[in-house]
């Protein structure tokens, strides 16, 4: 696992993209590495595109990734995924979510969704690791929790152990939400090992 990458969450508004990056970003840091982070929110609170830069390594300067340059990308859609393809590189590691989210020109029926987005992107030569997030979430009963399953499908690949995910967990996360969020992240995680 590298010691140092560049991290691009991708999604729409309202699908914890924000909570996702912080908890990768503390675990980093508990880690004992340097990482910094920026986010963009858009227009998310009308489902707008959301993304946040997170840059990890021995000392880091500036959070932000420049095109070609994301070595792991978590894409909470399809699309987004796609959009954000000229920030990935040969090489790069992308966990996207299965599931489909269908903008305003599609749900009026101007446009039709795209197939065949994980081909568009495997033809660049980059490995893309499907989750069905919403799946994994269900399955623990929160459906919200889809993010941290994502994170944990990320955790992965990155050097950080699966301790420290859930100690950073246990430290930020809400009391009441807790439980749900390591079960989700521990099947996140079970299915990118599987």
């Amino acid at each position: 696992m590298k010691a140092a990458g560049n991290i691009l969450f991708c999604g729409v508004g309202g699908q914890g993209i924000l909570l996702a990056s912080e908890v990768t970003a503390y675990a980093l840091l508990e880690e004992g590495l340097d990482a910094k982070k920026s986010e963009v929110h858009g227009m998310a609170q009308r489902g707008g595109s959301v993304v946040a830069n997170l840059r990890f390594g021995a000392k880091v300067y500036s959070p932000l990734i420049d095109p070609g340059q994301a070595d792991y990308v978590v894409a909470f859609e399809m699309m987004e995924a796609a959009r954000y393809l000229p920030f990935m590189h040969p090489g790069t590691k992308v966990v996207v979510n299965t599931h489909t989210i269908a903008p305003p020109v599609v749900a009026t029926g101007n446009a039709i969704y795209p197939d065949r987005l994980i081909d568009l992107i495997e033809a660049n030569g980059i490995y893309v690791l499907p989750v069905n997030g919403f799946e994994i979430a269900k399955g623990v009963g929160e459906i919200r929790a889809a993010n941290i399953a994502l994170v944990g499908a990320l955790s992965a690949y990155l050097p950080v152990a699966e301790e420290t995910f859930v100690k950073v967990m246990k430290d930020k996360l809400p009391a009441k939400i807790l439980d749900l969020n390591l079960k989700a992240f521990a099947a996140g995680r079970k299915a990118a090992l599987a």
